[in-house]
């Protein structure tokens, strides 16, 4: 009998850790990747290989090689405006800034 209540407790606590700090950070992770592919794989290579399409725009997997990618969430939000010379002006709210900063971070891995 005990087996099977403690069975069914961990049964009952696998969804909260499915959907627990992991899921959330996968969540963000993937929706930093919607952002990069929709705003800057024009110029960058967002993925783990391949070279970026315009080539002084360095591939987001060696962001963290260049800079402190934790560090990049004030400039997301208030407008990127250095970077290579024909980069856009980009401005983030503090929700995409964090999740585009979970992706850089999944690609330092």
């Amino acid at each position: 009998m005990r087996a099977a209540a403690l069975i069914a407790t961990g049964a009952l606590a696998l969804p909260v850790l499915l959907t627990g700090p992991a899921a959330s950070w996968d969540r963000q992770v993937q929706q930093g990747a919607t952002l990069a592919r929709t705003n800057c794989a024009r110029c960058h290579a967002v993925g783990r290989v391949g070279a970026s399409p315009l080539r002084a725009a360095p591939p987001f997997r060696e962001l963290h090689k260049r800079y402190r990618v934790e560090d990049l969430g004030e400039a997301l939000a208030e407008g990127i405006r250095t970077g290579h010379p024909s980069m856009p002006e980009f401005r983030f709210d503090p929700d995409q800034a964090e999740s585009l900063i979970a992706y850089l971070k999944s690609l330092e891995r």
